[in-house]
């Protein structure tokens, strides 16, 4: 019976092994298991790295994308603007050598021209010259011949002889008296230039211009109807009142003052000014203000006259005078303000009397109270040179300077110097560079009356008005007007263009005659 322990032994070391290796071969299993789920999460894990990283692999793509597509767009942009200021520098350079190769080919012509003047008029001396010696033999044989006709009558052969001693004295008259004028004109117009140029250099005025409406800027548009008022009484009240009419369209903040008469046009200006900073606007208001700023014009009027007078540096003048002096400052004429140009008439008639030894304080009263008669009101008939001289000369002012304004336009006769200095002094001041100014429509007719004054003479074959219409160049047809013909036909065309035409300063008339002969060598 002792095998039984034994065999219990070893069953109990059989399972014992069982057991060992059962358990062995679990925890293999859940090794297994356990590095299986590993690998498995290892592979999840390295599968939505994946792709995580292919995502933002295709965003970083898309934005490098999206930002190339940016970037070649800023680059296109930037080199179309540089091709835009390429080409427009090649234009602008293409422009500035087709202007170079105009003006050069011009100077060549120019040039061209010159040498062809200059060898035309080498060639009209050497004709010239033959035709006088051809002239001088003819008269001496025309001279032999009626000296050996001794048959004629002694009186018929003095008529003879004394026919063309006659015409050759007036020939040589005609020459002697172009002679002296143009010796006269080449003495005279450097002394009278000097003169004028001092003149000019010694004195320098503003330049003003003209206006028929005067804008008041608002603060708001709500101001508007309150400056309409109700039904309109506001405007109509203020129309009445001041003379002028009120604009108030779709201007935003403003309203236009429209108005001929420069006084109450400013005073209409200072009234509604007042009247929206003030606020309240009704027709009685309205009237008081501007009555208060009719009182306050009256006196700004005569202290512009009196500066005026000041500024030239004369003595006090009647109040009448100052009156109408101060007038002129609310007056234009030709885009110039006429009180500014009476200064300076004033003052370059002085420089002019001062140089030519003449009354200055004279000069300078009648160069300020010259335009006087255009301060009086239009129901004063007649021009403003004759109404400033009744005006001045009803305040005492002398019988020079009187005749000085009446004849500043060559209305009445010349009784002494200060109408010619007047006349110098107001046509500089009219016509120095920017001192009026005309529309393109009044300065093209005025070219073209000008064009057409010498072109109404017979024997004219073209005319050109330049220099702005300073210079009106005539050419004639030289088979039908001499040259003793040329020099008249200058003056005639000078004397119709007085008459005619209205302007300031002086326009030159050129009449250019020449002779041009063409052949052609086969």
């Amino acid at each position: 019976m002792n095998w039984l322990p034994d065999m219990q032994w070893a069953r109990a070391g059989g399972l014992a092994v069982l057991g060992g290796a059962i358990s062995y071969l679990y925890c293999r299993w859940r090794e297994c298991l356990r590095r299986n789920a590993a690998e498995s999460s290892q592979q999840d894990v390295l599968a939505a790295a994946r792709r995580e990283a292919e995502s933002v692999l295709r965003e970083a793509r898309l934005a490098a994308s999206e930002e190339a597509v940016k970037g070649r767009e800023r680059i296109e942009v930037a080199l179309a603007g540089q091709r835009r200021e390429l080409d427009e520098l090649q234009q602008r350079l293409t422009r500035r050598e087709r202007l170079v190769s105009q003006q050069l080919e011009g100077l060549l012509s120019q040039e061209q021209g010159l040498r062809e003047q200059q060898a035309e008029l080498q060639r009209a001396k050497a004709s010239l010259a033959a035709s006088q010696a051809e002239a001088e033999s003819l008269l001496r044989q025309r001279r032999e011949q009626l000296q050996k006709l001794a048959h004629l009558p002694e009186a018929e052969a003095r008529a003879q002889l004394l026919k063309e001693l006659e015409q050759e004295a007036l020939r040589d008259a005609s020459d002697l008296s172009r002679r002296l004028v143009e010796q006269a004109k080449t003495k005279a117009e450097p002394e009278a230039r000097r003169i004028l140029a001092l003149a000019i250099q010694r004195y320098a005025g503003e330049h003003t211009f003209e206006t028929t409406t005067a804008t008041v800027a608002l603060s708001g548009d709500e101001i508007k109807g309150r400056i309409i008022g109700r039904d309109g009484r506001n405007i109509r009240a203020f129309e009445a009142a001041t003379g002028v009419t009120v604009l108030i369209d779709d201007t935003p903040n403003a309203v236009v003052l429209s108005g001929f008469e420069p006084v109450r046009r400013e005073i209409a200006r200072q009234a509604m000014e007042r009247l929206i900073q003030d606020g309240r606007i009704h027709p009685s208001r309205i009237q008081e203000v501007v009555a208060k700023v009719t009182a306050e014009m009256d006196r700004t009027i005569v202290r512009a006259g009196e500066e005026a007078v000041l500024k030239v540096g004369l003595p006090p003048l009647p109040t009448g005078l100052v009156q109408a002096l101060g007038r002129l400052r609310f007056r234009h004429s030709f885009a110039q303000n006429l009180l500014d140009h009476s200064v300076e008439v004033a003052q370059l008639a002085g420089l002019l009397a001062a140089e030519l030894g003449a009354d200055v304080a004279a000069a300078k009263r009648a160069g300020l109270l010259h335009d006087i008669g255009k301060g009086v009101n239009q129901e004063v008939e007649g021009s403003h040179a004759l109404i400033g001289a009744e005006l001045i000369k009803g305040h005492g002012e002398s019988a020079e300077v009187v005749n000085g304004v009446a004849a500043h336009h060559d209305e009445v006769a010349h009784t002494g110097l200060l109408g010619v200095l007047v006349s110098a002094a107001d046509a500089i001041s009219a016509s120095r560079p920017g001192a009026r100014s005309e529309s393109m429509t009044t300065y093209l007719k005025r070219l073209e009356n000008l064009e057409q004054i010498g072109m109404s003479f017979p024997g004219v074959a073209k005319c050109y008005a330049v220099q702005a219409g300073r210079e009106l160049r005539v050419i004639v047809q030289p088979d039908k007007i001499k040259d003793e013909q040329a020099y008249l036909l200058a003056r005639d065309i000078a004397r119709k263009v007085e008459e005619q035409l209205q302007y300031s300063g002086q326009i030159r008339v050129t009449v250019v005659r020449e002779t041009c002969c063409v052949e052609f060598a086969k």
